[in-house]
């Protein structure tokens, strides 16, 4: 990129956030002129106008507030970048907040963060560990480890960390009584564990017989609001249940369950790493981003 775009999209963005041309320029150390004439040649390089002015106000157009959004996550990404390098000098210390979801973070993301607190003395970390989903800025949380998709917020940066894989399973005591299931359709007559929560089943995400991956949607006997439970449930020979394999490694290994449709197992749920955007990329939070990306990049229940 040339730097004359880049100083139009700094005076763009500057301009929507001060409200004008002048407030721009102030935060931009330029002066009105300079701020309007680089937002004027932005407009004709992109051929769309991004500002609407009145002698009183301006304001962004619909494509303007578009290109805004976009252009914050961009120069947001190159902060966090920058600021990457710097903090690498620098040693982790003081207190940090960290909360991760109930089970996985107990079972995955705490061992980590208690080798990093073994490591920096001079660092505090505060764990919570949560099914919900807190507001990061709110409750003063500076790093959360969240499942699934994430919010489209701009106030909040994120790193994807690792993609959970899951495995359909069941104890050998329940597939010596009701025989083993050569196929998805063939689980309708099984009693099956499922995951659900305020009347809702959570589907499977499977790979069916034609090669496709999809959704499938279990009719279950059993329906439980959190994953130990069901592991507990299924060891107990309650029946076929879809776990995560950081969940079941131990017992697949040991033998207490057994893989059922094996070639159906299929990454379902992407896990990140999320932050609130700030000018600078504390130590003490890039140092456990850094540390759950080597962790999970390798994990040791998804080993062959």
């Amino acid at each position: 990129m040339e730097s004359a775009s880049l100083q139009g999209v700094l005076a763009f963005v500057q301009t929507v956030e001060a409200g004008s041309f002048t407030g721009a320029g102030q935060r931009l150390h330029v002066t009105k002129s300079a701020v309007g004439k680089a937002v004027a040649q932005l407009e004709q390089r992109l051929g769309v106008r991004l500002l609407n002015r009145t002698t009183r106000s301006l304001s962004p157009t619909s494509e303007g507030l578009g290109y805004y959004e976009a252009c914050v996550r961009a120069l947001s990404e190159i902060e966090a970048a920058q600021s990457l390098l710097a903090a690498h000098r620098l040693v982790p210390s003081g207190r940090l907040r960290v909360d991760v979801p109930l089970a996985f973070g107990r079972r995955c993301v705490a061992p980590v963060l208690f080798d990093i607190s073994k490591q920096f003395p001079d660092l505090t970390i505060e764990i919570s560990f949560n099914d919900r989903r807190v507001d990061l800025i709110e409750e003063g949380i500076d790093l959360s480890v969240r499942m699934g998709d994430l919010d489209d917020s701009l106030s909040l940066a994120a790193r994807r960390i690792y993609a959970q894989r899951s495995a359909i399973c069941a104890a050998p005591c329940y597939l010596e009584k009701h025989g083993r299931p050569r196929s998805i359709e063939e689980l309708a007559n099984h009693s099956v564990i499922g995951y659900g929560r305020d009347g809702i089943v959570r589907p499977w995400t499977v790979r069916h017989a034609d090669g496709h991956v999809g959704k499938f949607v279990p009719r279950p006997r059993l329906v439980l609001g959190h994953g130990e439970p069901m592991l507990d449930a299924a060891l107990a020979g309650c029946g076929i249940v879809f776990l995560p394999t950081w969940l079941a490694a131990d017992s697949l290994k040991s033998g207490e369950l057994e893989t059922v449709l094996s070639d159906c197992l299929v990454e379902d749920i992407v896990v990140h790493a999320v932050w609130p955007v700030t000018r600078s990329l504390t130590p003490k939070v890039r140092v456990v981003v850094d540390a759950l990306i080597e962790h999970f990049s390798s994990p040791p229940w998804d080993a062959a």
